[in-house]
């Protein structure tokens, strides 16, 4: 499996199979660098990044890891190691930067994963190949990229609205932001490639703000 990968996904997977492997051990270490709103108010920022290399069981670091798998090579392969490696943390950092101000006066809302990261790099897939067909784990026919994306976005709003379940809507929404926004910066092109998709997604945008708006009044 990882023989197919570039170095930088490889360095990724490793790095969140360690760090999760020694938080599943080290209850105090999972503890010290998870998502925590009201650590990161106290000026823990650096949560903000190595929140993102903890998972709370195997099943979620698998279900991140297969998915930043099957989108890692074609993305590196149109914007480059540095690049990737830059919409991979940049992606990740804007997803729980997104959580943190709409979660803000939960002190106790915590959160752990790559989702948000690995949410960038799908959308950065969706942008660069805006043709592309995908597979659901459950639905063995392909779905077009752009259909795949309206429905992804339909129920991470949703999921930011009803806040009932334990999934990190905001990370994944704010990771998919920040995955588009650099793609954009890296690829401006795509602008020309991807119009659908990008009016898709500015509705979405406005949606959450109105959201954001609202759950901090």
């Amino acid at each position: 499996m990882l023989q197919n990968l570039p170095l930088v996904g490889i360095l990724i997977i490793g790095l969140n199979i360690l760090f999760t492997f020694i938080g599943f051990k080290n209850d105090n270490f999972f503890d010290q660098y998870r998502f925590q709103i009201g650590k990161i108010r106290e000026g823990e920022y650096f949560r903000l990044l190595s929140s993102g290399f903890l998972h709370v069981n195997t099943t979620h670091l698998l279900f991140n890891m297969f998915t930043f798998y099957f989108f890692v090579n074609i993305v590196v392969g149109m914007l480059g190691t540095v690049s990737f490696l830059g919409l991979f943390l940049g992606s990740l950092l804007a997803g729980n930067f997104f959580a943190y101000y709409f979660h803000f006066k939960d002190s106790y809302y915590s959160a752990v994963g790559a989702s948000g990261a690995v949410t960038g790099v799908l959308f950065s897939a969706l942008l660069l190949y805006p043709n592309i067909e995908l597979m659901l784990f459950l639905i063995p026919i392909p779905i077009p990229g752009y259909l795949f994306g309206i429905g992804y976005i339909l129920y991470t709003l949703y999921g930011m609205k009803a806040q009932n379940d334990t999934i990190g809507h905001t990370a994944h929404f704010g990771g998919a932001i920040g995955g588009i926004l650099i793609t954009l910066l890296v690829k401006p092109e795509v602008l020309y490639s991807s119009i659908l998709m990008l009016s898709i997604l500015s509705l979405a945008v406005i949606t959450a703000g109105v959201l954001l708006y609202r759950q901090q009044r």
